[in-house]
């Protein structure tokens, strides 16, 4: 059996238990099978199918895209480092999110869908910024350059966020409470208002899954491959903003799933990007519902934003692989 295909069925089993664990266990213990039980108690199916389901396919669709996007943006940019949260990316898209709340920006023929399709306004933008400037400075674009170069954005754009908070009177509750990252109380409304996107970001890469193992081996011999390497990096870019817009606009910024997932997934798995991508998906859906059960039963019946738990678990990876990195150019 292949590498790829005990990764495709461990990752689907780490899913459905994420799944199981997500909607069972809570305040208040619920059993799966009230899911498909007709005769199940009254209040335990709304908790089930009003609070627990909406919450657990949200965290899932949130870390599914931060981790395909992560993995796009890494075998992209050949960069182990690269994330929608490193590049600035999630930057981007919560300013373009913070800016649509801040001016009540509401466009009658997107409907639920502005706020979405400015966040990914947002992150697109800044995606082409921080490149063009990293090249700008390094032709190379070296790793740390590009890193550097994401930081420096994600700091501006962050100043820009506290300009608008300070600047804000009645929002500032809803601003700040988004900006944390939850899931919390969202509801099947926000799932409607992910899923289009999340499924059209998601087959943009997919479809370039070949050419990105193409790139792997340089622009120029992807060329000679045959590969239409302008059009494509654009997709995959657009891909990957969309994802991100979407992920931080129905939950707020959740940083490192995009860095962590797709690096343990190429460590186990391997670097086929055929197969990167969608265990990346899948095993980025697990690992955000668990962190969402952690967040909101740690400290029970206290929740902790979800950022603050895969910030714990991804800023120590983010420093296991820079060292190795580093230590691996030293040689």
């Amino acid at each position: 059996m292949s590498k790829a295909m005990i990764g495709y069925i461990l990752s689907i089993a780490a899913l459905i238990v994420a799944i199981w664990l997500g909607v069972s266990v809570g305040s208040v213990k619920v059993p799966i099978s009230t899911l498909w039980d007709t005769g199940a108690d009254a209040i335990a199916t709304n908790i089930v199918w009003k609070i627990r389901m909406p919450r657990v396919v949200l965290a899932g669709l949130v870390g599914a895209s931060l981790a395909i996007a992560g993995a796009a943006f890494q075998g992209l940019l050949k960069n182990p480092l690269a994330d929608p949260y490193t590049l600035g990316v999630s930057s981007g898209a919560s300013v373009g999110a913070v800016a649509t709340l801040f001016f009540g920006i509401s466009m009658p023929f997107l409907g639920i869908y502005t706020l979405p399709v400015f966040s990914m306004i947002g992150a697109l933008v800044t995606m082409l910024l921080v490149i063009s400037f990293a090249k700008l400075v390094d032709r190379a674009m070296k790793m740390e350059t590009i890193i550097l170069t994401g930081i420096i954005f994600s700091s501006f754009l962050g100043s820009v966020i506290s300009l608008m908070i300070a600047l804000t009177g009645e929002e500032l509750r809803q601003i700040i409470s988004w900006l944390l990252g939850s899931v919390s109380m969202r509801g099947w409304s926000f799932v409607q208002m992910a899923l289009p996107f999340v499924v059209i970001g998601t087959l943009l890469l997919w479809l370039n899954r070949r050419e990105l193992n193409a790139m792997l081996f340089g622009e120029e011999r992807a060329k000679h491959l045959g590969v239409n390497v302008k059009k494509r990096k654009m997709m995959i870019l657009i891909g990957g903003s969309m994802l991100t817009g979407t992920a931080v606009a129905v939950s707020g910024t959740i940083g490192f799933v995009g860095l962590v997932v797709p690096h343990m997934t190429r460590l186990l798995f391997g670097s086929d990007n055929r197969h990167v991508l969608p265990l990346s998906f899948i095993n980025g859906a697990a690992l955000l519902i668990i962190c969402d059960l952690v967040s909101r039963t740690i400290i029970s019946p206290t929740e902790l934003p979800i950022g603050v738990i895969t910030s714990f678990v991804g800023a120590p990876v983010f420093a296991y692989i820079f060292f190795r990195q580093r230590k691996k150019g030293g040689n």
